[in-house]
């Protein structure tokens, strides 16, 4: 029984989680609610904070008028979340 709640609690949640049009950002990269439970990830600020499109990228301080320039410090794109995870250089290396 107890697992059955379980299986239709999460069926639920994946419902909602399609639905609603908050966490697009988080969305991207947690499509899917049960893959994501069987995940193993250390929540940290900093990890939170990106995956939410809060990371203090380049990007976002832009968004805020804090700085004008977004070039990556890599100088191959606009340091944005997506670039910082796949693509940057810098880090990657």
């Amino acid at each position: 029984m107890t697992r059955e709640i379980e299986e239709e609690s999460v069926k639920k949640w994946q419902r909602n989680w399609t639905q609603t049009t908050e966490g697009s950002k988080t969305k991207e990269y947690f499509p899917n609610v049960e893959e994501r439970l069987k995940m193993k990830i250390n929540l940290t600020q900093n990890f939170t904070a990106i995956v939410t499109g809060h990371g203090k990228t380049k990007a976002y301080l832009h968004r805020f008028k804090i700085i004008e320039e977004l070039t990556c410090p890599c100088g191959t794109a606009e340091q944005a979340t997506d670039h910082v995870i796949f693509e940057c250089e810098t880090l990657t290396s």
